[in-house]
């Protein structure tokens, strides 16, 4: 077929309108979405959190992960833009979009007060860094675990159970944290021990730590100044008389807060079986039935 024919083909009308209309959007929407693509594969190939960290082990994973996961979002907009400003009929609505100030306009009018606050909440938890991606937080709503991402919407919290607990970054952003991680790992556990009221407490205080202080894990807190004045390594007082028994505590340190919970679970089973070495009695409620006749 010559050139002419192909021209004259292309001008065929169909429902009124020319052949060529329709392939030129179909070839311009197609250019656009692999141009869209190729700035996607870009953006996640220079922000890529395991190539970053084998270049640079300080760098900020959280950050790098929110904002590539904006900048994929504002690429896949402007990609949608760009095809519907092909469509005459959306051309306005469309130019819009592709205006800076159309954006904020959009995202105003159609998004809701509670992704807006999400949103914002986002950039806020960026910002400040309450927390960060890896750090072990407990919210004051009970929610426990490691951070394991910072999205546009939400965090993502892990639990000691594998369990991936989903919180809005508005509900994130007002809550009362605790973090575990953010400057200082070691975290002190409280070893709490029962012992009958005829046992002598100061026979019962240098058992009990002597048992925690043979543990390797247990971290040595004090200062120059606090060994050289005596203070022990390991500090048990006494805490409750209560109905039953005299409250044993022991204040022990570990270097990371999941050793430390492994550490109270390993140092009660061995004050329990030191105790029952040495006769140290850990009582308990019992109750004495007097049948008559």
């Amino acid at each position: 077929m010559s050139f002419e024919g192909i021209e004259k083909l292309l001008e065929t009308k169909v429902f009124g309108i020319e052949l060529m209309t329709p392939i030129m959007f179909c070839l311009k929407a197609i250019a656009i979405f692999l141009l869209v693509q190729i700035a996607v594969w870009v953006i996640r190939y220079l922000m890529n959190p395991q190539r970053a960290r084998l270049k640079n082990r300080k760098f900020d994973e959280t950050s790098m992960v929110f904002f590539r996961k904006f900048l994929v979002t504002v690429a896949y907009v402007l990609g949608i833009a760009s095809i519907m400003f092909l469509i005459p009929a959306l051309r306005t609505f469309a130019t819009s979009i592709l205006a800076s100030a159309g954006i904020v306009a959009m995202a105003v009018g159609l998004a809701s007060q509670e992704a807006l606050a999400n949103f914002v909440s986002g950039i806020f938890i960026i910002l400040a860094k309450p927390f960060r991606i890896g750090d072990v937080v407990t919210l004051d709503s009970g929610q426990s675990g490691k951070v394991t991402e910072i999205a546009i919407r939400h965090t993502i919290i892990t639990t000691p159970e594998n369990r991936m607990v989903i919180v809005p970054n508005s509900k994130v952003n007002s809550a009362i944290i605790t973090n575990s991680t953010i400057h200082d790992t070691r975290t002190c556990v409280f070893v709490e021990v029962g012992v009958a009221y005829p046992e002598n407490l100061d026979h019962c205080i240098e058992e009990m730590r002597k048992v925690i202080e043979k543990d390797e894990r247990v971290l040595d807190k004090r200062t120059e100044v606090e060994k050289q004045s005596g203070v022990e390594k390991v500090i048990i007082r006494v805490m409750e008389l209560g109905q039953y028994a005299i409250t044993l505590r022991a204040y022990v340190w570990a270097a990371t807060p999941t050793e430390a919970f492994v550490l109270k679970c390993d140092m009660l089973k061995a004050v329990k079986d030191h105790f029952d070495e040495v006769g140290i009695e850990i009582p308990y409620p019992y109750m004495n039935v007097v049948k008559k006749g």
